[in-house]
């Protein structure tokens, strides 16, 4: 591990000399991610991608890409485009990544189970704003939004998260 790795630990992740507080799946770690189980998959994954409402806050960094109207996420084993970045309209079922709430305002993208997907084995691992201290996601690590935002001002491509 570099001091450039995202390092999940039981109490927080570790980054660039720092801890910073954060929540993971209501279904705890895994090593057998499976779509919905609301679990955390355990491993090594690349930040692959960096999403952000334009609206809503400036890039963060130069290779962040803007939420646009109509962005949405696959989480449809049938689909496709399974645990990709879509368009509205998509026939599939989907998750909208232009929320109400400030839960996808900055989105750092994982590699889990991307670019060539297997049918079931979980989309859409995310790093995101949480939704408060304790509070449980779906299977993504979810931050206090100003330590999200200093995490990915400091991220390059390919940075690690490293859940063991």
């Amino acid at each position: 591990m570099t001091p450039d790795d995202l390092v999940l630990t039981p109490t927080n992740v570790r980054f660039q000399g720092r801890r910073f507080a954060c929540t993971i799946g209501r279904g705890g770690l895994t090593t057998a991610k499976a779509e919905g189980d609301g679990a955390t998959p355990r491993g090594i994954h690349r930040i692959v991608d960096m999403l952000y409402r334009p609206d809503r806050m400036a890039r963060p960094v130069h290779w962040a890409r803007p939420i646009r109207h109509g962005d949405l996420w696959s989480d449809d084993s049938d689909d496709p485009d399974y645990n990709r970045l879509v368009r509205a309209p998509h026939r599939f079922s989907h998750e909208s990544l232009r929320r109400a709430d400030p839960m996808y305002d900055l989105i750092l993208v994982t590699d889990w189970n991307w670019p060539d997907a297997a049918a079931g084995a979980g989309s859409a691992i995310f790093l995101h704003q949480w939704r408060g201290p304790g509070r449980p996601t779906a299977g993504c690590v979810a931050f206090r939004r100003d330590h999200l935002r200093w995490i990915a001002a400091r991220l390059k491509h390919f940075n690690r998260l490293v859940i063991a």
